[in-house]
């Protein structure tokens, strides 16, 4: 049977990720693992999380999956929600830490004195809630999902990629930002699918079965 990791370190909610796949790809044996060496023989990566970068980046370190996380999404379909698509950047805000560096770019903090809306009215950070995906491109992943479909999201900081080429879909709030990136093997998104009813679980199916 084919073989999907969920990584745990340590930050996520790991269990409605690990559920959402169950539910999309009933063919797929869904592992939740901190095994370095269970990702290398794994058919797919999904690398989800919640929290901070400084956190994130200091726990893959300790649990030895930094480098079998970068291997992965050099060989394998591999899939990063929110904390998980940061991490693949060079460097955040947050912290001064560096990332992963399969990326080029960094990750931002939304800038205090962009956060109105169109009415001029204050809007929170952290972006909590759910917002427009705009579809940047063709892509496997999209299939099924309309442009501009909604995500749910919950995020103070977003990536901004130095290569405008990798960028996947974009969304607004207060700005413009990057809201998800895909490059050969790689599929990454600032939004929780598993948390995004339809739309997410059509995203989850699309790269259970996604051939790069």
């Amino acid at each position: 049977m084919k073989t999907v990791a969920i990584v745990d370190y340590g930050m996520g909610n790991l269990r409605s990720v690990a559920k959402a796949v169950e539910h999309v790809a009933p063919d797929h044996t869904v592992l939740v693992t901190a095994d370095p060496g269970v990702l290398s023989s794994v058919d797919r990566i999904i690398v989800p999380g919640q929290g901070a970068m400084p956190d994130c980046m200091r726990e893959l370190k300790q649990r030895g999956l930094a480098e079998a996380v970068a291997r992965a999404a050099a060989e394998k379909p591999f899939l990063g929600i929110c904390i998980g698509l940061q991490m693949l950047f060079e460097h955040s805000e947050e912290g001064d830490v560096a990332g992963l560096g399969i990326f080029p770019g960094q990750v931002r903090r939304f800038p205090d004195a962009a956060m109105y809306d169109t009415a001029g009215v204050r809007l929170k950070v952290p972006h909590m809630g759910w917002n427009e995906v705009r579809q940047a491109e063709a892509h496997p992943l999209w299939g099924g999902i309309t442009d501009s479909a909604r995500f749910y999201f919950v995020h103070s900081y977003y990536v901004e990629p130095a290569a405008p080429d990798v960028i996947a879909g974009s969304t607004h709030y207060g700005i413009p930002f990057t809201s998800a990136v895909a490059r050969a093997n790689i599929f990454a998104v600032q939004f929780h699918p598993e948390k995004s009813a339809a739309a997410g679980l059509k995203l989850l199916e699309n790269f259970m079965h996604w051939h790069p």
